[in-house]
């Protein structure tokens, strides 16, 4: 274990604004309170909330570090009160209310996963943020059950991907979009019954063709914009509608008359705002429910690129390009 220095280099944004905007500079390594760690950060996933902090369209909560990053794979070289000094040495990979493209980060062990030996540092900061957001939102808001019919937007993004292979492995029947034709057998190897590039491509169509008429039970979303009424259109009787993002726009228009005549019900969620305790029980669910998938290597981050920390605007550039299939990583 490497000695634990006072400072460190990580990565904030100096102003809001576009990528160039991230730069690196000094700030005093963590110290973990009650309840953490401080991770020796080995690789740090990156994260559209990410992009939205840098912009200044969301902010940390008060009193958490400017430094970006809200997941990251690292080996436990210090604890705080309350936790057992057995850990210190195990790898984590946790879910951060920020502070992850550094060298060194707290986080809270109840909002950390043990590392299956199956994934490589890489991999394992690849999956905190994505784990927690498709599980919370596609099986607890979204309600998705085996043999239902999940369409699922985005499919070829780092939330998509993962969303793809948790659907699967639940049985479910997964839809999947994406705006690469290139990409969409990679979909299908990934879980996917039934792929649509939406360039050439009417989703709503093609939903209607591929559950004969009947339409889906819950659609994924990350696209927002008049997206959201299409996919009320596609829904099912009774279908579940939950939004992740709005890449398209937050302000849409819907149909009221479509919601009551077919008992649809509209959810939403980001991660950042859930209380500590509903993090730590969506934890809980994870070990016991998604973990043994992914040692199983039936659900894996779909790795796009690792880049070296100090190339963080690059690597924000490279997401908000919408050509990277799969996730990108910061390696301290």
């Amino acid at each position: 274990m490497n000695q634990i220095p006072a400072e460190m280099q990580a990565i904030i944004a100096r102003e809001p604004g576009d990528a160039t905007v991230l730069t690196l500079a000094g700030r005093p390594v963590p110290a973990p309170g009650p309840g953490e760690v401080l991770l020796l950060v080995h690789s740090a996933g990156i994260n559209r909330p990410d992009i939205m902090q840098r912009q200044g369209v969301s902010k940390p909560a008060p009193g958490v570090t400017d430094v970006l990053g809200l997941e990251a794979c690292g080996e436990v070289a210090a604890c705080g009160p309350g936790v057992p000094d057995s850990l210190r040495g195990q790898r984590l990979m946790s879910l951060l209310a920020g502070g992850g493209y550094a060298p060194w980060c707290v986080a809270r062990v109840d909002h950390s996963l043990a590392v299956p030996e199956e994934l490589d540092d890489a991999q394992a900061s690849a999956l905190p943020e994505g784990l927690f957001t498709v599980w919370h939102n596609l099986f607890e808001l979204g309600r998705l059950r085996m043999g239902e019919t999940v369409l699922i937007h985005g499919g070829g993004g780092g939330i998509g991907t993962l969303a793809i292979q948790m659907a699967h492995a639940a049985g479910a029947r997964v839809i999947a979009t994406d705006g690469e034709r290139g990409r969409l057998d990679a979909l299908r190897e990934l879980g996917a019954d039934e792929v649509i590039c939406f360039h050439d491509t009417d989703f709503v169509e093609a939903c209607a063709a591929f559950t004969q008429g009947r339409g889906v039970d819950v659609v994924l979303d990350i696209v927002g914009g008049d997206y959201v009424r299409r996919n009320l259109q596609a829904l099912a009787f009774g279908g579940r509608h939950v939004s992740l993002s709005f890449l398209q726009g937050s302000a849409v228009t819907i149909e009221l008359l479509t919601l009551m005549q077919k008992q649809l019900s509209l959810h939403s969620s980001t991660m950042r705002p859930q209380t500590d305790a509903e993090k730590a029980r969506m934890a809980v669910a994870l070990r016991r429910h998604v973990l043994p998938l992914v040692a199983a290597g039936r659900v894996r981050p779909k790795m796009a690129q690792s880049l070296p920390l100090a190339d963080a605007v690059r690597a924000h550039q490279l997401l908000e390009s919408g050509k990277v299939f799969g996730k990108l990583v910061l390696k301290p």
